[in-house]
């Protein structure tokens, strides 16, 4: 079996398309590609209130792309989401409905709280030692979703307006700020010692820098030096040094504040990034509904 799914971020446009195989009675997802498309309607979006003419193009332009290539593969189910961007946009439902008109593409803007939960989805702590209390922190161009996890059960989620492409155009208020370190300080807390778990395309890329072991917990005190590095560098200087395309180097000193004040507020010194984003929660979620119905 062959499934898709569509991420439409506020950053980026994601497509992933796994084969789901059964091994010993357990399902294996194997990833057939990922392709990343650097959107960043939320550029539009969070200044202007909408998405302007040539974002509108190239939203409809990748899902022809997205189209031909489930095709290609043969993808029996798909599912296609966006999130925060398409959310704030005034026209964001009627480019929705050109972009099912043109390449069949169903598009369903989620809120902030599915978002978490997609992530969530994963099942990534069912492998993870019961010893600790989770944190779960997704940080995208429009919003950070946060999931905590204790006992092996969610015990609170909530999405925040606050993301990188938002910073990036100084859009995140003092008060928004207070609102998130007030949430953490009143929910994240547990007996049991807390880690955070992170997910998203800025993690990954500071994990990979990092040269850390799969598997191995990234510090605190490590994001706080990388963040300092980079908030002098100019974005030409991050890309030059770092290897880094313009679109990660502009952003990723905003989603380190960002992990930096969450782990801070919720008293978190070590941070797992395992490789978990919105499009594998989606390609869960549609093989676990498919299950459900059988």
């Amino acid at each position: 079996m062959k499934i898709a799914a569509i991420d439409i971020g506020s950053n980026a446009a994601r497509l992933l398309i796994n084969e789901v195989k059964i091994n010993n009675r357990q399902p294996e997802f194997i990833k057939l590609n990922l392709l990343r498309i650097p959107l960043r309607l939320g550029m539009d979006v969070f200044t202007l209130g909408k998405i302007g003419e040539q974002r509108e193009k190239m939203v409809l332009d990748s899902m022809k792309i997205f189209s031909d290539l489930m095709k290609i593969y043969k993808v029996d189910h798909y599912r296609a989401c966006a999130t925060s961007a398409m959310r704030d946009a005034s026209n964001g439902k009627s480019i929705i409905e050109d972009v099912k008109k043109t390449t069949g593409i169903d598009i369903e803007i989620i809120s902030g709280d599915e978002e978490a939960s997609l992530v969530f989805e994963n099942h990534v702590a069912e492998g993870l030692d019961k010893e600790f209390a989770y944190l779960y922190v997704d940080v995208g161009g429009g919003s950070t979703e946060l999931t905590f996890y204790e006992n092996g059960k969610m015990k609170y989620e909530k999405s925040f307006n606050i993301g990188t492409i938002r910073l990036l155009n100084n859009l995140v208020t003092p008060n928004n700020w207070q609102e998130m370190k007030e949430e953490i300080r009143k929910n994240i807390n547990s007996k049991k010692p807390i880690v955070a778990i992170g997910s998203g395309g800025n993690i990954n890329k500071v994990f990979s820098m990092s040269k850390t072991k799969d598997g191995k917990p990234m510090s605190l005190s490590h994001l706080k030096k990388v963040y300092k590095e980079f908030d002098l560098l100019s974005v030409e200087e991050r890309m030059t040094r770092y290897n880094l395309r313009e679109d990660r180097a502009d952003v990723l000193v905003h989603a380190l504040k960002i992990y930096n004040n969450v782990m801070s507020w919720s008293e978190i010194n070590r941070i797992f990034v395992p490789k978990i984003s919105v499009a594998d929660g989606l390609i869960h979620n549609i093989y676990s509904k498919l299950q459900d119905k059988k």
